[in-house]
């Protein structure tokens, strides 16, 4: 006769279950919904159209009374951001064409933040995260992707300033 425990499968331990918010969790997801609110917001009071109608490629960020890109006004090349707050401008007026010319990157960027605040709500009224089971590993893929995203076209940009094809 068989002497050794059979495992119980009427009183199994539940499988791990994601644990409720704290407080402070809330209160980043909430203040991240304000946040990219208050950047579309501006987004839209920006104007990304000159004088005679035609759209701008960059340079709405000084209409916020910020100063010309440094690295722009040193070389004369774009940095790699440059054009994004007008492409984030252009964007909220549906003028997808204009936005992905100001800067590509920028307009995926605003349909990802777009996206993420039907998600934060989602999360907060859940109160865990959804589809996501490590949200700092997720952050920083995120995070990785958007840079190299950014370092990219900035290189396919100023390429031609090195070398003559």
């Amino acid at each position: 006769m068989d002497t050794t425990p059979k495992p119980d499968l009427i009183n199994l331990p539940p499988r791990r279950a994601q644990r409720e918010f704290t407080s402070p969790v809330r209160w980043c997801l909430a203040g991240m919904v304000g946040g990219i609110t208050l950047v579309f917001a501006i987004a839209l009071w920006l104007r990304p159209y000159a004088h005679d109608g035609k759209p701008l490629l960059m340079g709405s960020h000084e209409q916020m009374g910020f100063p010309k890109c440094n690295f722009l006004v040193l070389t004369g090349m774009p940095c790699p951001s440059c054009g994004m707050t007008t492409s984030f401008a252009l964007l909220v007026r549906g003028d997808l064409w204009n936005s992905l010319k100001a800067n590509p990157v920028g307009t995926l960027l605003a349909g990802f933040l777009l996206a993420l605040i039907p998600w934060s709500i989602a999360c907060l009224m859940k109160g865990r995260f959804l589809l996501v089971r490590r949200v700092e590993i997720a952050m920083g893929l995120v995070l990785g992707v958007f840079i190299t995203l950014a370092l990219v076209r900035w290189a396919w940009i100023v390429a031609p300033h090195f070398w003559k094809w």
